[in-house]
């Protein structure tokens, strides 16, 4: 059985390779397609099935452990980045760097028990990646539109600039609505996706663009994923920052996370403290009573909200407002 370990980065890939307990060198690869084929190339040359580790980085692990667990004759974990950390420290390592990075994962690859990493389903998968795709469009849309709206503001722009620009607005607005359409009709076409959507679009302020978004990224993460851990992979966790007895700043969300379902949960948020009873209650809550601003209160609100959502995914239950929160008693004079 040969061991490896990968260190994942947003553009690099460092493997190190431990072949009957002896280590070989580190190699690098680009963070591509064209690099995880690559890196398959490397461990179907060497004898015996491979097993690899690598941590769970964000979104940038996430395409690599799929393409490895679609390979023949390799097996892959992904392991919570605090286990190999500590597991440094066990080893007593005092110098830091991709290779040594790598290195730790390939021996604890070899020494520890290996879970395999089990894969989304494919349409899950599918999804995800058409989601990904409308938030790159709908983003391209609006810087597009920021130019528009800057270009009409001159008389000197050339009418033919303005009229190409409208097209691109149009075309882009199409490709938007033809993507939605198909991630609906996938969704509809599969038992589990199809209850989820059923279940978050019961929420009010959650529709139809939002929910495509949210199940795309929530529907690949692992189903034994605690609400706090859905909350930290989403970077909605808050972060404190305090240094001996002068420096307290305010704590704030970490970002440390999922951009997408951040993005994909601000829109409903803001929805639903204007038109969701329970929580709008919430809302006015931390700002009256908690002295919260407004933006911070809305951040309470999307990290209560993926708790919320979590809870109905396990339960297959509806949403409840009152378990999201409860309106105080007035006391009787």
């Amino acid at each position: 059985m040969n061991n490896a370990g990968i260190d994942v980065s947003h553009k690099e890939l460092v493997i190190v390779v431990s072949v009957k307990g002896k280590v070989r060198k580190a190699k690098t690869f680009e963070n591509t397609p064209s690099g995880h084929h690559a890196i398959i190339q490397l461990l179907s040359k060497l004898k015996g099935e491979s097993r690899v580790c690598l941590e769970a980085t964000g979104i940038y692990h996430f395409d690599l452990a799929v393409a490895l667990s679609r390979a023949e004759g390799i097996e892959v974990m992904v392991i919570n980045p605090k286990a190999s950390h500590n597991f440094a420290k066990v080893l007593m390592k005092r110098s830091k760097t991709d290779a040594v990075d790598a290195e730790i994962l390939a021996i604890y690859c070899e020494r520890m028990p290996f879970e395999a990493w089990q894969r989304p389903a494919d349409e899950n998968i599918a999804l995800k990646a058409i989601s990904r795709r409308i938030a790159t469009l709908t983003k391209l849309k609006t810087q597009t539109k920021n130019q528009l709206h800057a270009l009409k503001a001159t008389a000197e722009t050339p009418v033919l600039v303005i009229e190409h620009i409208e097209e691109l607005v149009t075309v882009l607005d199409k490709q938007i609505q033809v993507h939605r359409e198909s991630a609906i009709e996938l969704i509809h076409q599969h038992d589990t996706l199809a209850e989820a959507y059923t279940l978050i679009t019961g929420i009010k302020g959650i529709a139809q663009a939002s929910a495509v978004q949210m199940l795309g990224e929530l529907m690949i993460l692992p189903q034994d994923m605690s609400a706090k851990q859905w909350v930290a992979y989403a970077g909605l966790d808050p972060r404190q920052f305090e240094s001996g007895s002068s420096v307290a700043k305010k704590s704030r969300i970490s970002k440390a996370g999922n951009k997408f379902v951040r993005q994909a949960l601000y829109m409903p948020a803001l929805v639903a403290t204007q038109h969701e009873p329970h929580v709008k209650g919430y809302y006015a809550h931390l700002i009256n009573d908690n002295g919260l601003k407004k933006i911070q209160a809305v951040c309470a609100v999307m990290r209560k909200l993926l708790h919320a959502i979590h809870g109905m995914l396990k339960t297959k239950k509806e949403f409840d407002g009152t378990r999201f929160y409860t309106f105080p008693v007035e006391a009787s004079s």
